[in-house]
């Protein structure tokens, strides 16, 4: 698994599920399941009832698989999360433009713009390595085992996010472009809170509620208002949906590298054009941006 879903994991299991570890696997039945999880939702929330409740499921699975256990004890329970509404922020311009311009230039405030710029997802960029990157060439290279769906990402980057890059420094002995001497940035919830204040002293007031995977949701829905199709959208998310899923999918090898390369250009000469005011110089990719 990815680095920071085992974080997660060990802290469900060792934490949040701690209640239980001293019990034999067998004597875990859906009653004891089903009492923590309500517990863990009353002091903790109940997305983190949820994502635990995902976690415990998950060790079942695979102990069942291993001979250890012969049921699963979370089937059945009731998901705290089922009710939670999938997110739908889209920030706006003036949002963009109050967001980007609160940035400083410092890790975070890298990583936000790089966020803006790429439609990454954030732990893509927070682990990012210089290894991963080609500043001459101006690409990108995630391989699998640090993304969601782990298959690689590969980008053709703007000017914009190369010369972000270019500002951050090299740290002797340390691939990681991000983050301090522990590992890959992960200052999310402080950082984010911070840049919150800034943005709030900058103007009337704060912006309405807002996470960083918004932005990801935010560039795709502007590049689809710009004229890029779906399928390119999809590639530059590495999302498998849609035209590279399933039968069509395995079928359908084509990368779409130039298509993805010209619309993250596109992308970033509005939203350049947006947040600092600059001259567009690209022509859109169809009549939704007229």
């Amino acid at each position: 698994m990815r680095a920071n879903t085992y974080v997660a994991d060990h802290r469900y299991m060792n934490g949040y599920w701690k209640p239980l570890r001293s019990l034999p696997i067998d004597t875990v039945n859906r009653r004891l399941v089903a009492a923590r999880l309500n517990e863990i939702a009353a002091d903790h929330g109940v997305t983190a009832a949820a994502r635990a409740r995902q976690s415990l499921s998950a060790f079942f699975g695979w102990a069942i698989r291993e001979g250890l256990a012969s049921e699963n004890p979370v089937i059945g329970t009731n998901n705290p999360g089922a009710s939670l509404k999938p997110r739908d922020r889209v920030l706006t311009e003036a949002e963009l433009r109050a967001i980007w311009t609160a940035c400083r230039d410092d890790d975070f405030g890298r990583i936000v713009r790089l966020l803006m710029l790429t439609a990454a997802r954030r732990d893509e960029i927070g682990g990012l390595r210089w290894s991963e990157v080609d500043l001459d060439r101006g690409t990108l290279h995630i391989p699998g085992d640090r993304t969601k769906n782990h298959h690689p990402l590969q980008l053709t980057l703007p000017p914009a996010a190369i010369s972000i890059l270019k500002s951050a420094r090299r740290k002797e002995g340390r691939d990681l472009i991000f983050g301090g001497k522990g590992g890959s940035f992960s200052a999310w919830s402080y950082s984010t809170l911070t840049l919150g204040t800034r943005i709030a002293e900058t103007q009337d007031g704060p912006i309405a509620a807002w996470r960083l995977h918004d932005i990801r949701r935010t560039v795709a829905t502007g590049m689809a208002e710009l004229g890029v199709q779906p399928h390119i959208i999809e590639t530059l998310i590495n999302h498998r949906s849609g035209h590279k899923a399933g039968v069509a999918g395995v079928y359908n090898r084509a990368g779409y590298a130039l298509e993805a390369k010209r619309a993250l250009a596109v992308w970033a000469d509005h939203l350049l054009a947006t947040v600092e005011g600059a001259e567009r110089k690209i022509i859109p990719l169809g009549p939704a941006a007229a």
